[in-house]
């Protein structure tokens, strides 16, 4: 019998997977609970109007997240810190703060994209990572300087 699943299942299949179980299973569990459906023509062709719509959905938003990356990696972000002796930085620039910078030069993201692998806590230009989806990062430029 062949199913196709609309509820990802643990070690079974994910959702949209046509696949072929015994008849038993599929009829008494995955049916019986709503994990899956029969796979009969007229499921399976509006299973796959769904992919076409979700593939198309993902390019319109890999589209505008590159977009985004475009302004992003043409925006350079300056804070000035108070550095103690040898020019140490007290604290460090944390996510928050990079991402209020950015909401002040109309660039809206989520702050969870905002990766920072090393501490920005040294004066100079340093890189941090947005990962905007899985295809697209972007690189932001941020120069710490000397407060006076």
């Amino acid at each position: 019998m062949k199913v196709i699943f609309i509820k990802d299942l643990k070690g079974q299949g994910k959702k949209g997977d046509i696949k072929t179980v015994k008849d038993g299973y599929g009829m008494n569990f995955l049916i019986k609970n709503g994990y899956a459906v029969a796979a009969t023509s007229g499921n399976v062709k509006h299973q796959e109007t769904l992919d076409m719509k979700k593939a198309e959905a993902e390019k319109e938003l890999i589209k505008k997240c590159e977009e985004i990356k475009s302004k992003i990696e043409k925006t350079k972000l300056s804070f000035k810190v108070k550095t103690g002796a040898q020019d140490r930085v007290f604290g460090s620039i944390s996510s928050k703060q990079i991402f209020n910078e950015l909401a002040k030069k109309d660039i809206n993201i989520d702050k969870k994209c905002i990766k920072i692998e090393n501490d920005i806590t040294s004066l100079g230009v340093h890189e941090v990572k947005i990962e905007l989806h899985k295809q697209v990062v972007a690189v932001l430029r941020i120069e710490l300087t000397k407060e006076r």
